[in-house]
């Protein structure tokens, strides 16, 4: 899942969006004390899509919040391959069938009526295929089945982000309203976005950007938006998404394994503006299923200090400074300046793997002299 926010004219009341440098851009700082566990605030995203490769697998998610729409059975039925596995508990299942409608004309499902009615308000309209659907030749299924040639999981961002930004102006009654939303975000020089864009896409398939660009146009095309639909707009799009796009995570089966923790029963346990910091006080979930961003505090954050999250893994921030970066730089596109790396300018520029393998031959070479004195005293 993928999704593009925060609004910053939406932000809570305890937090505030200021300009730190051309650097950074914005950031995300407290206006008051924050405790430990506190929420800092709920966030929608202004618009969201499932990655294509991850429904092409049968993930099924509302086309509109991303709510995980297969029951946990289900879903562990179809992780397992075991067409069998019955869970116990099925009551602690928050999924509910009998609420989930279709779009009479294209046949996509949403969790509920609301969801899609909120669809069709925003962008589904400009983007439902409606008996073309399942076309290889309708332009969108084109420009879909370009990206999953191109962008093999696992995904980072999808071309729908895109599709459903340009859809969200195409049907606004106020255009300049969602392209002044848009606009918010922090931009990136010509060098830049073609480097991020590259990123996306992968070095082998630089020279198919091109390719995309004609297939969105295509598919999208509208006079009001005609800055995005030339060459250097499409890819701005692309650096938008790519410095801007906050990844969402949804699962039933997630949801009935913590609601099983709460009645403590063993046999449960299966086998954004925010900026990045190495040693975050800040953590983003999505504990209601579906594409509201809950960002909460992992520390005491003090009025005016800038609130941070991870993209790492607390494994691969134990890591080395240079192993952190060249992973920020190739998933993320951005380089990290917190005090942590700052503090750690010093270090060879080493990944934690070439330290781990310059170790090993170290010691091949102890072990190796020492079979050889061995043998000599042989």
């Amino acid at each position: 899942m993928f999704s593009f926010c925060v609004d910053p004219g939406k932000v809570a009341g305890g937090v505030e969006v200021r300009f730190i440098d051309n650097v950074k851009g914005k950031g995300l700082f407290a206006k008051k004390s924050i405790k430990k566990g506190d929420s800092i605030f709920i966030e929608r995203p202004l618009v969201s899509a499932q990655f294509l490769w991850n429904a092409l697998y049968k993930y099924k998610a509302c086309e509109y919040c991303l709510r995980a729409l297969e029951t946990a059975e289900e879903n562990a039925r179809r992780l397992s391959g075991i067409p069998g596995l019955n869970l116990p508990h099925p009551e602690l299942c928050r999924v509910r069938p009998e609420l989930h409608q279709a779009c009479p004309q294209c046949q996509v499902m949403y969790c509920s009526s609301e969801c899609r009615q909120a669809a069709a308000d925003q962008y589904h309209k400009v983007l439902c295929l409606g008996p073309s659907h399942e076309d290889p030749d309708h332009p969108i299924n084109k420009l879909k089945d370009a990206w999953r040639t191109m962008h093999y999981p696992p995904e980072t961002s999808s071309i729908m982000l895109m599709a459903r930004m340009v859809a969200a102006v195409k049907q606004a009654k106020d255009k300049a309203h969602w392209q002044k939303l848009f606009s918010h975000f922090c931009s990136r020089t010509a060098n830049e976005e073609e480097e991020i864009a590259h990123k996306l896409l992968g070095e082998q398939f630089r020279g198919q950007l091109a390719l995309l660009h004609s297939l969105f146009s295509e598919a999208l095309y509208d006079d009001h938006l005609s800055r995005w639909f030339v060459p250097e707009g499409f890819r701005s799009l692309f650096a938008l998404v790519g410095t801007n796009g906050q990844g969402i995570g949804t699962s039933s089966l997630s949801q009935w394994v913590h609601a099983c923790d709460a009645l403590e029963l063993p046999f449960c346990e299966l086998n954004i503006f925010v900026s990045v910091d190495c040693i975050p006080n800040a953590e983003a979930s999505f504990p209601d299923n579906n594409f509201l961003l809950h960002l909460s505090a992992l520390s005491d954050i003090s009025p005016g200090e800038e609130i941070c999250i991870s993209y790492l893994d607390c494994c691969q921030r134990d890591r080395s400074r240079h192993s952190r970066h060249k992973i920020l730089r190739e998933n993320y596109l951005f380089v990290c300046s917190c005090p942590k790396c700052v503090s750690q300018m010093d270090e060879l520029d080493m990944t934690s793997e070439e330290e781990d393998e310059e170790e090993g031959e170290a010691e091949g070479e102890t072990e190796g002299d020492e079979m050889e004195d061995e043998m000599t005293d042989v």
